[in-house]
């Protein structure tokens, strides 16, 4: 068997594995890196051929789920590269990748200028190829090579991939959870004892404190700066941890009788919460439960966000994206905000090295926005993880549960990794 990754090997970005199993080859998602903009954005197709005929030498691409370092890569790949192979992924991930993708194409092309980059049409060309993957159903991509999807939590429609040919087997994690948060349960597989299990290492140095303390820790913070008359700036990614957070606030408000505005800034969450709606089976039970009674994802105090908003007085909290101050109206407003002492930012995930948000977690006072811009950095920096992913106890968890003879580490820091190979060895 042979593991080749193309992407996220020792860092977290255009995540793409190539295995070789039983003479048969599968690429494990094919993602872009946030922290790019040259040819080191996509992975190295060059490696597999130059010749450009992908189709003959890989016979599955599997896309985990939906989030870009995934599956930003992949019509680049189909369409532009020409690979004409089955596409694997979950229905929820078919659903809503097309709308990451179209976003971030409108980004680079419209706003970045970028020439050659992927058409919108090119989007749905690549999506008519894909072919879905149900939990736990065994999927023949031929005669001899099976695929099985298991739950793994992180994102809606997330998924584990155990793949088997012949007498070999590998099992993909892609970014996983171990932890059940507000709308998603934890992951979970059966004891697949597979050859190898390929494992996201993102927060592997990590054991993470409670959920609950957390969770306390981020509602005082926001009430403590509004009633000093801040503002609070929470960067996230419009599906996931948005959701997740929505909930926390809005039940909050709801018990404190709050009436400061909270705001949500993006025309991809109403689509979003679309989705959550109409794959609710695979949310969590609590809120399978009370989707009976209201849809959890219609939130009583949060209100859609207006550019003009930034520049009003008082307090407010205001959930924008992305969310590693990259781009978008998450940096928009951190630029107006961030010379406040009196206002807070409130980094909710991990940040990919030379983003904005990188910079002001590592504590930077001085940060410059583009070759134009520099801002000082006065507002109160916040780091609360309320990651989507494993921590090394996680990892170690799923590790037992697969049983696996082999564990390939990628997704996360090379240091990172040090540390969790001892621990595996141990």
């Amino acid at each position: 068997m042979k593991v080749v990754p193309l992407g996220a090997g020792q860092d977290v970005g255009r995540s793409c594995v190539l295995v070789t199993l039983g003479g048969k080859t599968i690429m494990f998602d094919c993602g872009m890196h946030m922290g790019y903009n040259d040819e080191r954005r996509f992975p190295d197709f060059n490696y597999i051929t130059t010749e450009g005929d992908f189709t003959s030498r890989i016979d599955a691409v599997v896309i985990t789920h939906f989030h870009l370092d995934h599956c930003g890569a992949l019509p680049h790949f189909t369409e532009q590269r020409g690979y004409h192979g089955p596409i694997y992924m979950t229905p929820p991930t078919k659903a809503i990748c097309p709308i990451l993708l179209e976003d971030f194409r409108k980004v680079a092309i419209e706003r970045k200028g970028e020439t050659g980059f992927f058409t919108s049409q090119h989007i749905k060309d690549c999506m008519k190829k894909v072919v879905p993957l149900h939990l736990h159903e065994t999927v023949w991509v031929d005669d001899e090579l099976e695929l099985r999807a298991y739950y793994a939590g992180h994102v809606l429609g997330a998924a584990m991939v155990y793949a088997r040919c012949g007498n070999e087997s590998v099992v993909y994690t892609g970014d996983y959870n171990m932890t059940p948060d507000r709308h998603l349960g934890a992951a979970w597989i059966d004891k697949v004892r597979p050859d190898v299990l390929i494992t996201e290492t993102t927060y592997g140095t990590t054991i993470r404190d409670s959920k609950r303390s957390r969770e306390r820790d981020f509602l005082e913070k926001v009430h403590r700066c509004v009633l000093r008359g801040g503002k609070v700036l929470i960067p996230c990614f419009a599906l996931g941890r948005a959701q997740e957070l929505c909930i926390l606030i809005d039940s909050y408000w709801e018990r404190m009788g709050l009436t400061v505005p909270v705001y949500f800034s993006a025309g991809l969450t109403e689509k979003a919460n679309r989705y959550y709606k109409l794959f609710i089976n695979w949310t969590n039970q609590k809120v399978k439960e009370s989707f009976v009674n209201r849809n959890p994802f219609d939130f009583k105090y949060i209100k859609p966000w207006s550019r003009e908003y930034a520049d009003l007085p008082g307090p407010m909290v205001v959930f924008a994206t992305p969310g590693m101050l990259h781009i978008g109206m998450s940096l928009e407003v951190f630029r107006k905000w961030a010379p406040d002492e009196r206002n807070m930012l409130i980094m909710p995930g991990y940040c990919v090295a030379g983003t904005v948000g990188a910079k002001v977690l590592g504590g930077m006072k001085v940060v410059d926005i583009d070759q134009y811009t520099q801002v000082q950095v006065n507002i109160d920096v916040q780091n609360l993880s309320f990651s989507a992913h494993a921590d090394a106890k996680g990892i170690m968890e799923l590790i037992r549960q697969a049983s696996p003879r082999n564990v390939v580490l990628v997704h996360g820091e090379k240091s990172r990794m040090s540390y969790l190979k001892s621990k595996i060895m141990g």
